[in-house]
């Protein structure tokens, strides 16, 4: 057979591409025999690599497990009262430090007092928080006062801004019991707040002072007296201060990075709002006076349903905020008597003695009920007076409005056809008949037969039927 070439069967070009495919083909089995020579040290190191960081990456987070790459503070404000609304408030505040992941959570603070029950579960929140929290009195002339004070020293970190105060923790609203009593809990809350400074490394000594000898401080007096950890200007400096400081957390050191910190703002939200507005005591008065108003004219008009719907609720948010705010129940039965001679006045007129007497009892009981010294924690003047008028006219006008509408004759039903003339339709026997009386015709009897036409006066009814004689025997139209 002759060379296929020469035969013209096989093209010359044919041939040389297929020498390059082998060309090409050996190029590729030497590269990959190259790349297999070199991957597979390479996969051993990035198997060692995630092996180690396996093992690694718990110790690493164990440092601080709960802190976010970015850096994040949660601001919070306390203003006025100390109640259970703040409490709840902040525990909410703590808790979502803690899911986001706070560097910490700062607590702008300015507060004239509250309840002490309040102030140590705040103190409580504090000492298991899982993120530092750093308590700062804001803004100028701003003070942390009475329970402000346990609040404060119980914080990781305290500050004050400049022109601040602290102090004045005396215990108030003790007022009726005897001294054993009173020093009791002088003694209860001195020694508290001592545990809560040795637990913060702060001054004691300085801390049972305020409680027992009602002592105050300057923003510069509680820093040189080791009470707070640092003044600051504003919430960045303040941030600036407090970056690379070391608190204890759960009985680990954290070290704080604030300094970058994304800062975020937490409201307290409208409905912690409202609870926190209730909670005051001139709000208090007003809703049970409400209350009262709106049960007192549901049992007066029975199924008008609106005003006992509004009655029973101003009473359930008047017993709620009795619960903030400390409340002597003397007092509440004094302003109950007062409602109840404002009745009596409405029942059995005396000119004026029983609704004064009622009037005096009102505000003397408004004054009682709440009988702190301090001025945010009892009821002013200017709304006991008021309420105590108003509540005085409402229950003699509309007592005596009901007392008259009570006694008058019906005047309509057949309850008020009693007495009234009419004229019969038919006539009418002892068996029965029809009669005329005020333009509606209704079925009647009589003693006597009275004709058609006649005059005739009601004078009784029985059912549905009303009894019915002559007006004038003889008289007919």
């Amino acid at each position: 057979m002759g060379n296929p070439l020469e035969m013209g069967k096989i093209p010359r070009f044919f041939v040389g591409s297929c020498r390059i495919a082998k060309f090409n083909f050996l190029c590729y089995i030497n590269f990959m025999s190259i790349i297999k020579k070199l991957v597979s040290p390479v996969t051993l190191l990035i198997s060692l690599a995630m092996v180690l960081s396996s093992f690694l990456t718990p110790y690493l987070s164990a440092l601080h497990p709960d802190r976010e790459e970015v850096p994040v503070v949660l601001v919070i404000e306390i203003e006025d009262i100390i109640n259970p609304v703040k409490v709840e408030f902040i525990s909410r505040a703590i808790e979502e430090a803690s899911k986001m992941r706070a560097e910490a959570i700062v607590i702008k603070m300015d507060t004239p007092g509250g309840l002490v029950t309040s102030a140590k579960s705040i103190v409580k929140e504090f000492l298991d928080s899982p993120v530092p929290v750093v308590v700062y009195v804001y803004p100028s002339g701003a003070g942390a006062i009475s329970a402000g004070v346990f609040i404060t020293m119980a914080g990781h970190v305290a500050a004050m801004s400049p022109g601040t105060t602290i102090g004045a923790a005396h215990p108030v609203g003790v007022v009726g019991k005897d001294e054993a009593a009173i020093e009791k809990i002088v003694s209860v809350l001195a020694t508290y707040i001592r545990t809560i400074a040795d637990k913060r490394e702060r001054n004691a000594d300085w801390g049972e002072a305020a409680v027992r000898e009602n002592v105050i401080a300057t923003d510069s007096e509680a820093l040189e007296l080791d009470v707070i950890d640092l003044i600051a200007t504003d919430l960045g400096s303040l941030l600036s201060e407090i970056d690379g400081k070391k608190v204890v957390v759960d009985d680990e050191e954290w070290i704080l990075k604030t300094e970058d910190a994304k800062v975020v703002e937490k409201e307290m939200g409208l409905g912690l709002m409202i609870l926190d507005v209730i909670g005051h005591p001139n709000v208090a008065h007003i809703l049970m006076a409400i209350g009262m108003y709106g049960i007192f004219f549901e049992l007066m008009n029975p199924g008008a349903i609106f005003p006992g719907t509004i009655g029973v609720i101003s009473l359930i948010l008047a017993f709620f905020a009795f619960q903030i705010v400390p409340v002597d129940f003397a007092g509440i039965l004094l302003m109950l008597v007062g409602i109840a001679l404002f009745v009596f006045e409405a029942k059995t007129p005396t000119y004026g003695l029983l609704a004064i007497g009622g009037l005096i009892s009102f505000i003397l009981g408004s004054i009682m009920a709440f009988p702190s010294p301090y001025p945010f924690l009892r009821v002013s003047l200017e709304v006991v007076i008021p309420v105590a008028i108003v509540t005085a006219i409402f229950f003699v006008f509309t007592g005596t409005l009901a007392l008259q509408a009570y006694r008058r004759r019906p005047i309509t039903g057949i309850e008020g056809l009693k007495g009234r003339e009419g004229v019969a339709s038919t006539d009418i026997t002892p068996t029965g008949g029809m009669v005329s009386v005020g333009g509606e015709t209704w079925s009647a009897y009589s003693d006597d037969v009275i004709p058609k036409k006649t005059k005739v006066v009601v004078e009784e009814f029985k059912g549905l039927k009303v009894k019915v004689r002559r007006e004038s025997p003889k008289k007919t139209l």
